[in-house]
């Protein structure tokens, strides 16, 4: 992994088989770790050793984790629990805390630290893990690289932006909060954050076939899901929906009241390192490439070179990307198309523009849905709709309204997920200020998982949010408009893809599988 005496290993942990279930084995995605090649590669710049351990790549068992580290005999531990879904920090800690706790076990002079959203929205909870040393408060550039200048003991008490565990005269450790570190600031992104160690993933035979993309993404063909790259071109979102929970790592506050909102903005590499990323990725074989931005179609500034750059050095990659419905702009389709995006993903949320505009404080303009997925299609582009079912203002009602929508606009896609209150985001704090049942697990925040447990809305309770986002998916994904659409637009056995698919019904512990 390095020849370099290690300085830090970034472990991405493997909660898969509890998150997904049946579809963990071949429907699910396995995701490069962004955040973890993000920050071994800005380490690394700065001259520390650094490795990264997929476990879910390689699907490691405990045992051979834990033998992993310590072979490798890190000065760091560094648990990476970020992920490209809006719950994935939550949802990773199911893997994180159950490695963390064996390797503490094994070895417990080694300090162990955790980064990701879930950290940043809750690092007191998560320092209280008497395995877990360490908490970056936000993405945790900067404190990581003056932590790795120390010597991990006394010197922690100096470092900004981490907590960690002082002790009393009793010698009981007391969680202890330093002053907050800023994020790395738009002018020093490609100094600080200067791309990705796509090197140091571990690999079968050649680079990056270990992940797979999703399932559509590869127009529901499986030859065609391996290997696969996911990449920022940008983070953070401008916007500060009460669902939304992605800003959280920007925090620079301690507070405890702190939520997403409260830190929005969106910072950006130039177009020139992001088209050498994507350069490279095309060199090492990859075609199936993810941009993971929550707002690629949104600052023409920044996504019109790049694609432009990318057309010119003539990439050939399958690529997708997120719009909201309101920012896309049929102008621009033409060259998304030219430079690779065949798959547009637009947060539709839900049917009702009054619930719509209730959980994005209004910052949703009223545009015609229908009419943006006609032009985003005509541009032979194909759509990915996602939805929520289970606002707070949401009833049995406006929930038909959103499956009826769906089945109305039939886009190649769909995403249909349970309202969550994820740590992080306003709705959560919103749900501790009033007293709304949360998930008592973190397997409870994962959307597929059995222990799933979405809010209950003002009128609708958990169980019948979480029956009716479930039925939801069934009914759109069988239904023959949706079949014969993927038919036509991918194939026969694409279509009998999709249908094999369907017949893994998930299990779940609410409903009294």
């Amino acid at each position: 992994m390095t020849d370099r005496a290690l300085d830090v290993l970034f472990i991405h942990p493997d909660s898969s088989a509890t998150a997904y279930q049946g579809l963990a084995t071949t429907y699910s995605a396995i995701e490069p770790p962004t955040w973890a090649l993000l920050l071994a590669q800005s380490c690394r710049s700065k001259g520390f050793g650094v490795a990264i351990m997929d476990c879910d790549a390689e699907k490691l068992t405990l045992e051979a984790a834990v033998q992993r580290v310590k072979d490798l005999k890190p000065r760091l531990v560094v648990f990476v629990v970020y992920g490209q879904n809006p719950n994935s920090g939550t949802t990773s800690m199911i893997g994180a805390t159950r490695l963390a706790e064996a390797l503490k076990q094994h070895d417990p002079q080694r300090p162990i630290g955790f980064v990701g959203s879930h950290t940043s929205a809750l690092p007191r909870e998560v320092l209280a893990h008497p395995f877990v040393d360490i908490v970056f408060l936000n993405e945790g550039v900067y404190a990581l690289h003056n932590l790795l200048r120390g010597n991990l003991q006394d010197d922690v008490a100096k470092v900004a932006g981490i907590g960690y565990k002082k002790r009393d005269r009793d010698g009981r450790p007391v969680l202890w909060l330093n002053p907050p570190q800023a994020v790395v600031p738009q002018e020093r992104m490609d100094e600080d954050l200067p791309g990705y160690a796509w090197d140091l993933l571990p690999m079968r035979e050649r680079p990056l076939d270990l992940y797979r993309a999703h399932f559509w993404h590869a127009g529901f063909d499986h030859s065609k899901r391996t290997p696969f790259a996911a990449i920022y071109t940008s983070l953070g979102c401008n916007f500060g929906c009460d669902f939304c929970m992605i800003n959280i790592v920007n925090r620079a506050d301690n507070g405890e009241d702190v939520h997403a909102a409260h830190s929005r903005g969106m910072r950006f590499w130039s177009p020139k390192l992001i088209a050498g990323e994507l350069e490279k990725l095309a060199k090492m074989g990859v075609e199936t490439v993810r941009i993971s931005d929550e707002m690629f179609f949104l600052n023409r500034r920044y996504y019109e070179p790049l694609l432009q750059d990318i057309v010119e050095r003539d990439l050939k990659l399958r690529m997708w990307a997120y719009s909201r419905v309101d920012t896309v702009r049929p102008a621009a389709l033409d060259l998304f198309r030219r430079a690779g995006i065949g798959w547009l993903a637009l947060g539709i949320e839900a049917g009702s523009q009054v619930v719509r505009s209730e959980v994005s404080k209004g910052s949703f303009k009223e545009v015609n849905i229908r009419e943006i997925c006609r032009t985003v299609r005509d541009a032979d582009i194909n759509v990915i709709s996602n939805y929520i079912f289970g606002f707070p203002d949401d009833t049995l009602d406006t929930m038909q309204q959103t499956l009826d929508l769906a089945l109305e606009l039939n886009t190649e896609m769909a995403n249909m997920y349970p309202c969550q209150a994820l740590p992080g985001s306003p709705i959560y704090r919103q749900a501790l200020r009033n007293g709304w049942k949360l998930p008592d697990s973190y397997a409870g925040y994962a959307f597929l998982s059995y222990e799933c447990e979405p809010l209950a809305t003002r009128h609708v309770g958990a169980a019948e949010v979480l029956r009716f986002r479930d039925d939801a998916f069934h009914t759109y994904f069988t239904n023959p408009a949706y079949l014969a659409l993927v038919e036509r637009r991918f194939g026969a056995q694409q279509r009998a893809n999709v249908e094999d698919m369907t017949k893994i019904r998930l299990k779940r512990k609410l409903l009294g599988d």
